[in-house]
């Protein structure tokens, strides 16, 4: 599959999950949606970012266009990453739950990246 229809479509996923099912989606996060619960709210946000995103860059059309998006979601994802790596730093979360956060934006990072290649 094309990675950037895969991404694409991975981040409507992830994202509609996130709005539908906030709790459900902090958990498998590895976020405590009862401890915290402003997690739910955040989800929701990432969620909608996400699914946005992700539709915008299916419905892109021009090369120029789809270039952009895709550039702007390897920036969004960096930011995620980076994020994920200074609350674990500064101890908000655990190294676990951090590698769980990073992971899949180092991912859609690399996605990214090859889809930007490709084009």
């Amino acid at each position: 599959m094309n990675p950037v229809i895969g991404l694409s479509l991975g981040r409507i996923a992830v994202g509609v999950a996130a709005l539908a099912k906030p709790e459900l989606a902090a958990r498998t996060f590895q976020l405590d949606p009862v401890g915290n619960p402003q997690v739910p709210y955040v989800l929701r946000l990432f969620g909608s970012r996400e699914v946005a995103l992700g539709a915008v860059t299916l419905l892109a059309r021009g090369r120029r266009a789809q270039r952009g998006l895709i550039g702007l979601g390897v920036l969004v994802d960096a930011a995620d990453a980076a994020t994920g790596y200074l609350a674990m730093r500064d101890g908000s979360i655990s190294r676990k739950t951090a590698m769980t956060l990073i992971g899949p934006a180092v991912g859609a990072i690399g996605s990214g990246v090859v889809g930007l290649l490709r084009r």
